[in-house]
């Protein structure tokens, strides 16, 4: 017996709704921009989104995930002491001409301080001992980089050092990077304020947080900055100034302050050119999969809590949505197992993507039941 998975797309709803505004179109100077809704991953404006880009200090993102990661499962502590060899020293540490915590050579630093020094200060020298204190070597410490991108989704992404210092072989892309940051922050909740910390102290040297949008009244309170002659400046943002928390990526413009203001420009229009519209209470039924052999065809299926939906102001033909799940689905089905998907649409462009779940249980079905949908199964190619 050999089974594979169909994707059903099932018209869900058209909705008549008109905004007082015009239709807007967004474009920025950066080469490379993402937005994404932090809630659901869509993403809301991609601008090269999935091209290869050199991440500089913004793959410290993946750095920082490692850590978190080995922090929550406890196999690091952070209170424990990482040394910092001759590399951190030499090519991570202020003779690199890079960013730095100023770390001094053969020293032992805290985790916590080392990783407050890679969020405010880019410390190269903070990344390697990291690295080094967590894996023996960066070279093995970037396999571990990998592996974790590869478990959360990275599909552009390959790392080779924990800093971002520029290499042929690391690269990634703008919504690899947003995602990155997605599950930092859903994920490391203890960890991700440090990110809005302003400043940081370390050898009687103070230095600012390099991310310029946090001091700027529209709610950024993450993430990362980048910058290498090559490459350009970039960044990582994320804000939940008005109750839905986005993530935006850009890269490759010229200076820090068009970063900045190109910044600046893409959450301003994230959280501003998009409409609450509340669809469907909690508990309702959205739509209904198809469930053979089960004790009952079908089962019905709810967001976990309400769904509302985000739309651009003004968008003419919007919303449209569909409701997509593989099939053929069989029991047993659980009460909150997740089947499905509610994907809204919005002038032919997906807006908004949103998990669905069993509203039910649905045990085995008779012998009969089963004779039967096996029948139907067989029709579908699917036995």
């Amino acid at each position: 017996m050999r089974n594979f998975g169909l994707k059903l797309l099932v018209a869900l709803f058209a909705v008549c709704w008109t905004a007082s505004a015009h239709a807007q179109d967004f474009d920025t100077k950066a080469p490379f921009a993402v937005l994404m809704d932090y809630e659901s991953g869509t993403i809301l404006f991609n601008k090269a989104g999935d091209e290869q880009l050199e991440p500089a200090s913004m793959a410290k993102l993946m750095t920082l995930a490692v850590v978190f990661d080995q922090l929550q499962s406890k196999k690091l502590q952070p209170t424990d002491e990482f040394f910092i060899s001759e590399h951190a020293w030499r090519d991570g540490g202020a003779s690199s001409g890079g960013s730095t915590m100023f770390a001094e050579l053969n020293s032992k630093i805290p985790v916590m301080d080392l990783v407050r020094s890679v969020i405010i200060q880019s410390g190269n020298d903070a990344a390697i001992a990291l690295a080094e204190g967590i894996a023996g070597s960066e070279l093995s410490f970037a396999q571990m980089m990998n592996q974790l991108g590869k478990e959360i989704g990275l599909s552009g992404s390959n790392f080779v050092n924990s800093t971002g210092l520029p290499d042929p072989a690391q690269f990634s892309t703008a919504r690899d990077l947003a995602t990155i940051a997605r599950f930092i922050i859903a994920q490391f909740p203890e960890y991700y304020p440090i990110f809005s910390e302003k400043e940081f102290t370390w050898n009687k040297i103070r230095q600012m947080n390099r991310n310029s949008l946090l001091e700027i009244g529209i709610g950024v309170d993450g993430l990362k900055t980048g910058h290498t002659e090559a490459a350009g400046y970039g960044e990582v943002v994320s804000t939940a100034a008005t109750g839905r928390r986005l993530i935006a990526v850009l890269h490759g413009l010229k200076s820090m302050t068009e970063r900045t203001e190109e910044a600046r420009k893409l959450v301003t229009w994230g959280t501003r050119g998009f409409e609450l519209i509340p669809v469907f209470p909690e508990g309702s039924a959205i739509s209904h999969a198809d469930v053979y052999g089960g004790s009952a065809g079908q089962v019905s299926l709810v967001g976990k809590g309400s769904i509302d939906l985000f739309l651009p102001k003004g968008a003419q033909n919007c919303p449209q949505a569909t409701v997509t799940y593989k099939a053929p689905i069989r029991p047993p089905v659980q009460k909150g197992d997740q089947l499905a998907q509610l994907n809204v649409m919005c002038n032919g462009a997906v807006v908004q993507v949103t998990p669905l779940y069993a509203g039910e249980d649905v045990a085995d079905g008779d012998i009969v039941r089963k004779a039967t949908d096996a029948l139907k199964e067989l029709a579908l190619g699917w036995l």
